[in-house]
């Protein structure tokens, strides 16, 4: 059985990715968190550790693992990315008080029709976005 740092590194080498620490260290991150963090957040999570790390290698890794399918950039609210690891389609509840992020089972909208769409509109993939109140606030 794999460990986990061995399993990144197969997934990143299946995706034809240099293994370099930068682009390790942010993958592993986002693997092992469900707050679908800013690229801001990832960074001062990972200083901690290696205060060497910029705001610059931080994005470029995100774009690199983004481009091959690791990582998926999400918009809840305006003018902030967030990224999830988490790449199996599902949709977003954001609470607008806390601003808690909680991933929504795909199959919670399983018979949602898009049928009713403009004719000549071809849809490739859509997600579900619901905010409101979580119950802790």
């Amino acid at each position: 059985m794999l460990k986990p740092a061995d399993k990144i590194i197969q997934t990143l080498k299946s995706k034809r990715l240099r293994i370099t620490p930068q682009r390790f260290a942010v993958y592993s991150n986002l693997l092992n968190r469900s707050d679908h963090p800013t690229a801001e957040q990832i960074l001062k999570d990972l200083n901690q550790d290696t205060p060497t790390l910029s705001q610059a290698t931080i994005y470029l890794s995100l774009q690199t693992l983004r481009d091959v399918g690791l990582v998926r950039e999400v918009l809840l609210e305006e003018g902030v990315c967030r990224y999830d690891a988490n790449t199996e389609p599902h949709h977003h509840f954001r609470c607008h008080c806390c601003g808690k992020i909680e991933d929504i089972p795909w199959e919670s909208f399983s018979n949602l029709s898009l049928d009713k769409l403009r004719s000549g509109l071809k849809v490739d993939q859509y997600e579900v976005i619901i905010q409101g109140q979580c119950d802790r606030c």
